[in-house]
């Protein structure tokens, strides 16, 4: 059981104790279910896309993998056949889902049920009703007050409002219809073990901040949020400045007239406060509406076991804030469709570390709620490959389960690794080695140590989102081609003589670079995961364009005190995280461990040569781990026991060439896990001329020939 950095645990949480009623419990290493420890290994099965026939061998494949639990989205748009009629089975046995649930109970499965409303799915409409979908009063609004679209195949559509009144009302109604049926199959009864609340809710993708959401009730939404942010209108005036006008007598006449930008118009850093409050509603809209779909649930007989959520590819430049989600919901996930090339390696490394460290300090599983086996039709295909190598980075940089989306085949997909009448296919093989792999090493056990901490705050992953340049592409469009904000934000200055939304990315990119040449293992700690993802960390770097909370200095200041190393850059702090103007400097001196030498500067550039220097420094005065892989560009992470000694190292070669790696390690030989292969670690070779695994002198070399764009999982011995 995780313990977050003020000394509350997640699992001792009274709330969390009320809702988890069943016998079913989250853990670090994945679910505990009637007292057995169970690895969070799932795989995706779309019931009412099969023949029920096919069912039972669909099913025994997947178990076949290795998998223990099936997850299924339960379509709205399938089992609505009229407003307020709902087929369930009672005519169509292709939708009966409660009798595939049973039947997976029946054959030792436990179910992951995701009833939406919004799924996916590769659906039209996402699987939501058309009627709901063309009823103006459930429509997310433009700043004209149109329609928000989605361009989306094979049919676009106009995209619901997560603060709709009507859309929440029907959203209930179609719960309380699922209730009779699924609520007997929750456990102990019957297989279903998780709940996913929603989909992916990064606002059906039309998440740029100034695409919506300009509903009537969500402007009312956005009204109560500066009430209770603010709590007086000469608190709002004083944050606002000259965009505020002089307030009227009636104060909650003044309030219920504030409304909000609809373009990024700021001149100054003073106008920047009333845009990043915007892009923190949609946090707040997000997290409301997930709230209000879990007590719909709940009210609907749809609880007593723990619930999740799917964040998507680029979620950190969108309105999804992990650390306000998992306020209303369980567990954090992330979707995972990459492919094998050195920049998605890097994007895997980023969003992976920062979910780790986030579960780690929560005490719950890093888990992929999508793990991509295939593709659907409109999308650029993922071969065997690419799924291969993104799994196995994922779990190197820290993932401790996943789900194999899709593990059967389905209409609009290709490249599930069982087809939809059951039969395997060789895809299958490499899953059902890597379930092995896992079980042989307890892999969900393990732990992958980061003493490094690259820390963006929130606020400036609100100010990219509020100044970004290429709208109506959005942000996690230019994310997922590995741009970050240098590529994608406004360069304006807003008169400060640099350009603000790029500064600390530039910064953190410098040291991610360094730190990946020297292989000290890192993790990215994003927004207000600070909160419980900074333990045990022996070096913070924060990156700042000039705004810094007062309670994220607080943070780090205690954390110095604990003997952390902490880095700020590329610039002072002047600014609160608003960017309203500090009434006096920060004392950056108050950041200095006791332990670190008078030379080592608290406030960086971004600079690669600085960065470099920082890090080689670091390694010395901290004893870092390193892990550098020869040639360059090869890359070696360990995970460890709880006794502290490494268990199992990953290699990823990303690039395009044949190479032979070479990496320092604590152990004597290293037997490969998903294919033939048992090597010999040689000692006193110093033979990569790279830093060893700290500094240890049992440190040896391992040898190993990768091919290009894989991925060796290795068991190690001594």
């Amino acid at each position: 059981m995780g313990v977050v950095n003020s000394g509350v645990s997640l699992m001792d949480d009274a709330r969390t104790r009320a809702r988890w009623t069943r016998g079913v419990r989250l853990w670090s290493g994945g679910l505990q279910i009637g007292g057995e420890l169970l690895p969070l290994l799932a795989g995706s099965v779309h019931y009412w896309r099969l023949d029920p026939r096919d069912w039972r061998a669909c099913l025994q494949s997947v178990k076949d993998l290795g998998l223990r639990l099936v997850d299924t989205y339960v379509p709205w748009a399938v089992h609505e056949t009229a407003p307020g009629m709902f087929e369930l089975g009672q005519r169509d046995p292709q939708r009966d889902v409660a009798a595939f649930m049973r039947l997976a109970h029946e054959m030792g499965l436990f179910v992951i049920a995701r009833p939406g409303p919004h799924i996916n799915a590769e659906m039209t409409c996402f699987g939501i009703p058309e009627r709901l979908i063309w009823d103006p009063s459930c429509q997310a609004r433009s700043p004209e007050g149109h329609p928000v679209m989605l361009p989306m195949l094979p049919s676009g559509f106009p995209v619901p409002s997560y603060a709709s009144e009507a859309f929440h009302d029907e959203v209930a109604r179609y719960f309380h219809a699922l209730g009779p049926s699924l609520a007997p199959l929750l456990y102990p009864t019957g297989p279903i073990v998780m709940l996913q609340v929603d989909n992916e809710g990064a606002m059906y993708f039309r998440d740029g901040a100034y695409d919506q959401d300009y509903h009537p009730d969500a402007i009312a939404l956005y009204r109560a949020f500066l009430r209770d942010k603010y709590r007086t209108i000469d608190a709002l005036t004083r944050a606002y400045g000259k965009r505020s006008s002089k307030p009227p007598m009636d104060e909650g006449e003044r309030f219920a007239s504030i409304t909000p930008p609809t373009s990024f118009d700021a001149e100054h850093p003073e106008d920047l406060p009333r845009h990043l409050d915007w892009c923190e509603f949609h946090e707040h809209l997000l997290e409301t509406a997930m709230g209000r779909f879990a007590r719909a649930l709940a009210e609907a007989g749809l609880d007593g076991v723990p619930t999740t959520h799917n964040l998507p590819m680029g979620q950190e430049t969108t309105a999804l804030n992990a650390a306000r989600l998992t306020r209303v919901v369980d567990l954090c996930g992330l979707d995972y469709y990459n492919t094998a090339a050195p920049v998605s390696r890097a994007i895997i490394a980023r969003r992976t570390t920062e979910l780790s460290v986030r579960c780690e300090g929560l005490g719950i599983p890093a888990f992929a709620c999508e793990m991509g086996a295939g593709f659907p039709p409109f999308f650029p295909p993922l071969e065997e490959r690419d799924s291969a190598f993104t799994v196995l980075t994922a779990m190197a940089y820290g993932l401790r389960g996943y789900n194999v989306y899709m593990a059967v085949e389905r209409d609009r997909w290709i490249g599930a690794p069982i087809d939809r009448r059951g039969r395997k296919r060789p895809f299958a093989a490499f899953w059902r080695k890597l379930s092995a792999a896992m079980e042989a090493t307890s892999f969900h056990t393990l732990k992958r140590r980061t003493p490094v901490r690259i820390l963006v705050p929130r606020s400036e992953r609100r100010l990219t989102r509020a100044m970004h340049a290429f709208g109506p592409l959005i942000g996690a469009f230019f994310s997922v081609l590995g741009a970050g904000a240098r590529e994608r934000c406004l360069e304006d200055d807003l008169g400060l003589g640099y350009p603000l939304a790029v500064e600390a990315d530039t910064f953190a990119r410098a040291f991610e670079e360094a730190l990946d040449v020297r292989g000290v293992p890192y993790a990215y700690v994003g927004g207000e995961d600070r909160e419980v993802s900074l333990g045990g960390a022996q070096w913070l770097i924060c990156a700042t364009s000039g705004a810094l909370q007062p309670s994220l200095l607080q943070r780090l200041e205690e954390a110095a005190q604990r003997g952390a190393l902490v880095t700020l850059g590329p610039r002072e702090p002047v600014f609160d995280g608003a960017f309203r103007a500090l009434p006096e400097p920060y004392d950056l001196s108050r950041l200095r461990a006791p332990r670190a030498a008078a030379h080592d500067p608290q406030l960086l550039q971004a600079d690669p040569a600085a960065a470099n220097a920082a890090v080689a420094r670091a390694i010395e005065a901290l004893g870092l781990p390193t892990y550098a892989c020869d040639p360059e560009g090869v890359f070696a992470t360990v995970h460890e026991d709880d006794a502290g000694q490494p268990r199992v190292l990953f290699l990823i070669n990303p690039g395009d060439m044949d190479v032979i790696a070479r990496v320092a390690i604590d152990a004597d030989r290293a037997t490969d896990l998903l294919e033939d292969g048992r090597y010999e670690v040689r000692r006193g070779s110093g033979g990569s001329g790279k830093p060893t695994t700290m500094g240890r002198a049992s440190a040896g070399l391992l040898e190993i020939r990768l091919m290009p764009r894989t991925v060796r999982m290795l068991a190690l011995d001594r």
